[in-house]
């Protein structure tokens, strides 16, 4: 198997089953409905774990563009081969949720919210405010991909590694996931959208492109800077490119802030002129 095909194969993996139990809770009709965020964020991990499983060996399985890149600005993975695995990751995720269309095909049409039919496929934030969504991400990522380089650096015996990578991941849905859905991978996120926007999914609504920047931009920004807080702080080697990138990121955590307090300002004005209005 080669490197290319892996990425494709462990990630269309990886979308099967976590789309799949996203599905699952959410059609009508399904015997998993309304099992709940403990039973996504379970399911989530154990998909990357039995996607790292299967193509480990033949690509590393990164399965994650954040995560590709995030390795090869310290140096850990060749830029050469960044495009490819891109590539692969990208049509493994939309080929993915292709599949777990046809699994649920009789459940599109008994679920009539086109929110539900969509969140199978790409995430969705429970408060809309892009900066703060944005920010969530980039935190997100940034733990996992400092999580992963952390793993990879302690001894396990052999063939547990992708069990711990996907504690990580139920551990990230579990404390962090409940903003946005927890992307924190671009491919995860942006091909599963693609797939939804020409699959005939009756009623499905629209794909969402407005927020879908957020799950690509985010976790490549968090996944770079998790990849550079390794190297500044455990490998004690010094990076302006670290300064750079926490410099941007904190632009953004400040950003995100300003904005909240702007929109808490808006409501209290808001509220204070219905309450002169009615005295």
């Amino acid at each position: 198997m080669t490197p290319f095909t892996g990425e494709l194969i462990g990630t269309m993996i990886l979308i099967l089953f976590g789309g799949g139990v996203v599905a699952g809770v959410a059609l009508n009709k399904s015997k998993a409905k309304s099992g709940g965020w403990i039973v996504i964020t379970v399911g989530w991990g154990l998909a990357v774990t039995l996607g790292v499983y299967a193509v480990g060996q033949a690509s590393g399985a990164h399965l994650n563009p954040a995560v590709t890149i995030g390795f090869a600005t310290i140096g850990n993975f060749p830029w050469s081969d960044v495009p490819m695995y891109l590539l692969a990751q990208m049509i493994g995720a939309i080929l993915g949720a292709v599949i777990v269309y046809f699994h649920y095909l009789p459940h599109w049409k008994e679920t009539e919210d086109p929110t539900a039919k969509r969140d199978v496929f790409a995430t969705t934030p429970a408060i809309y405010n892009p900066l703060s969504n944005v920010t969530s991400e980039i935190i997100g990522t940034f733990i996992l991909v400092l999580g992963l380089l952390s793993i990879g650096a302690n001894e396990f015996t052999e063939g547990l590694n992708p069990l711990i990578v996907g504690a990580l991941i139920i551990a990230i849905g579990l404390s962090l996931g409940g903003t946005t859905g927890y992307a924190i991978n671009p491919a995860r996120d942006l091909g599963p959208r693609i797939a939804h926007s020409f699959l005939p999914i009756p009623g499905k609504g629209p794909s969402g492109w407005k927020y879908a920047w957020i799950p690509v931009v985010g976790p490549i920004v968090g996944g770079t800077f998790g990849a550079l807080f390794y190297k500044q702080f455990f490998l004690n080697e010094n990076s302006i490119t670290f300064w750079i990138v926490g410099a941007f990121v904190l632009a953004i955590l400040l950003a995100a802030q300003f904005s909240i307090r702007k929109e808490v300002a808006q409501s209290n004005l808001q509220i204070q002129t219905a309450k002169t209005t009615n005295d």
